[in-house]
């Protein structure tokens, strides 16, 4: 299936984690008619998933306040497991349209799909 407007984000490279990194995000999708953000979970530290951080909650505001999409893909079982506080940020993520946790392409084709 194809993913119009929909950029991914590379699996290597710096961690993300923080307001600006979002905006860096943002920055390099610029001018290419992107409003998703694919985000591997592999790229954001274990503290990201850590809801007494509070880097979760300005990274997903800063990606949405850009008007964007965010999906973070791939397995955060682990984190939901060790947080209710997470498990509930999950839960109420993936009710909206802004960000979405998705574990597998399947899941985020499916989720594109019935979002058009």
């Amino acid at each position: 299936m194809s993913r119009p407007g929909v950029w991914f984000v590379p699996a290597e490279g710096p961690e993300l984690a923080t307001e600006a990194d979002a905006v860096d995000l943002i920055g390099a999708t610029y001018g290419q008619g992107v409003d998703v953000l694919i985000v591997p979970v592999e790229r954001f530290p274990a503290r990201f998933f850590d809801m007494h951080e509070k880097l979760i909650g300005h990274f997903f505001s800063k990606i949405v306040q850009y008007g964007h999409r965010l999906v973070l893909l791939g397995d955060v079982r682990e984190h939901v497991e060790a947080s209710t506080a997470f498990r509930d940020v999950v839960r109420e993520a993936n009710r909206g349209k802004d960000v979405w946790f998705v574990a597998d392409l399947a899941e985020l084709d499916a989720r594109l799909a019935a979002r058009r």
